[in-house]
């Protein structure tokens, strides 16, 4: 597939068939995820795979978002340094672990697998069920899975709205 097909065909995908997904495309989703760039190439994250049908379905409790269970597998990304801040007064997490886990995205589409982002959980939750330290946090948990809907029609600005030159 075309990097361009990829981004066309990328969706948040919230509906999962009950199938697992292979080793090696969850393999070369997580390698993806290791190409990414990070600030000064420290990558300071983990990404946690989770498998186990309870964990996926407290995740999803604690995100009040059922469908996440439904994906057989959820890739939660974790930030182990989320004091640092960049010169610009941006958390370096924040972009490194957005670049990170969009490089997920892009690969299980590539893959023929959907996913959907989600940013909307209860941080505390989500760190008892997986057992991540206080200090870290969870950036995003990413449901992978084969798709059991189908790509919305796409509707984004023009690129008149969105770019301008100086």
């Amino acid at each position: 597939m075309e990097i361009k097909e990829v981004f066309q065909k990328r969706y948040s995908c919230r509906s999962y068939q009950d199938k697992p997904i292979p080793e090696e495309k969850l393999k070369s989703i997580l390698e993806a995820a290791q190409l990414a760039p990070s600030a000064h190439n420290r990558q300071p994250y983990k990404f946690i795979v989770v498998k186990d049908k309870e964990k996926r379905e407290k995740l999803a409790e604690a995100a009040a978002q059922g469908f996440i269970a439904e994906a057989p597998v959820i890739i939660v990304g974790v930030s182990l340094d989320p004091k640092e801040i960049m010169r610009n007064d941006v958390p370096t997490y924040a972009v490194d672990l957005g670049i990170a886990m969009e490089h997920i995205a892009l690969q299980a589409t590539a893959e023929g697998l959907g996913t959907c982002w989600i940013g909307a959980f209860s941080q505390e939750k989500a760190k008892e069920i997986l057992g991540i330290p206080k200090e870290h946090k969870i950036v995003a948990l990413m449901p992978v899975g084969y798709p059991a809907d189908s790509l919305p029609p796409k509707k984004r600005k023009s690129l008149e709205e969105l770019v301008s030159y100086q």
